[in-house]
């Protein structure tokens, strides 16, 4: 009896993924690359089955990179670079052969937890792991399509973190000045087909978290992205769920990619265009005339596409 459950579920787990690769094979463009997000739960709740989908859609579609928006460790982040944390939380998790991509990581709350220097230290221990500094900027190009994603480091830019100087200790100490400088700076310079700015905290989200993490976020960062009309999105995590948000007087769009693992409720607020509890992860395509990010469900279900267009 056991035997005929473990090939029944076998056959189950084939026969959606062989549903879901001709959809996959239809979205593909010249440039793809995922997002992932407040993975680290050694395993537990969705983190194993949104990895194995992760990596079959990988068979079928040319992926990039994996770009990784924070809290990769839950829950007190990392000790070193020798944490057994980076086994259970990554390695041992996105262990698909598709999968040994470049992974573009900044921190979230959890890894201002624990030892921040070594979140970007683990970048010369893994050949897969990249994260050159807090805050920085990278462009991805195929075909000659240019993506710009401008990777920021937002626990520093809260000032209830800031405040926290026992669980947080290291929030307090980053310029926030010279950060906020920098990324006007680079959105000034910035004339790649698209421009994708990558923080941990949302600007507007429905959440029960202190609104002062969003108000926080909006004096700071939102002021300077809607100075620059070549911003197409902001891409966060932190919530565990997805939500796209149009507002006014923003001329691109906000959406919080779901949980890699655990999920939570949401419900619709101003400017709300899609949102949704399920877990999973979301895949990026480009080509010069369109810029799509997709919505996946931990069994590869496409959920929700949002498109920008020139």
């Amino acid at each position: 009896m056991r035997k005929s459950l473990i090939i029944l579920l076998a056959f189950t787990c084939t026969m959606v993924f062989a549903q879901n690769e001709a959809a996959w094979k239809a979205i593909e463009k010249p440039l793809n690359f995922y997002i992932a997000n407040d993975l680290g739960r050694n395993g537990y709740y969705d983190q194993k089955p949104v990895a194995r989908t992760m990596g079959k859609m990988a068979e079928n579609i040319d992926i990039e990179c994996v770009v990784a928006p924070g809290d990769v460790h839950h829950f007190e982040g990392v000790r070193s670079t020798s944490d057994p944390l980076w086994m259970t939380n990554f390695e041992l998790i996105y262990d698909h052969p598709e999968l040994m991509l470049p992974w573009y990581a900044i921190a979230g709350n959890h890894e201002y937890r624990g030892n921040t220097q070594a979140v970007i230290d683990y970048s010369r221990v893994s050949a897969r792991w990249n994260m050159p500094y807090f805050y920085y900027t990278k462009v991805l190009e195929s075909d000659d399509i240019t993506v710009r994603l401008v990777m920021l480091d937002t626990s520093p830019l809260l000032d209830k973190y800031r405040k926290d100087t026992e669980d947080y200790p290291d929030a307090g100490k980053r310029d926030i000045d010279r950060q906020l400088v920098w990324l006007d700076s680079v959105l000034n310079v910035s004339k790649e087909d698209w421009v994708i700015v990558v923080g941990h905290h949302p600007i507007y989200a429905d959440t029960e978290k202190n609104e002062t993490e969003r108000t926080d976020m909006q004096k700071r960062v939102d002021t300077i992205l809607r100075r620059h009309k070549n911003v197409d999105l902001y891409v966060c995590g932190h919530i565990h769920n997805f939500q796209h948000i149009r507002r006014s007087g923003a001329d691109y769009d906000y959406v919080v990619n779901t949980s890699g693992s655990l999920t939570r409720p949401v419900k619709k607020i101003e400017g709300t265009q899609f949102c949704s509890s399920v877990s999973g992860y979301s895949l990026v395509t480009a080509d010069k005339k369109e810029l799509s990010l997709h919505l996946i469900d931990k069994d590869g279900k496409i959920v929700y596409s949002l498109k920008r267009s020139k």
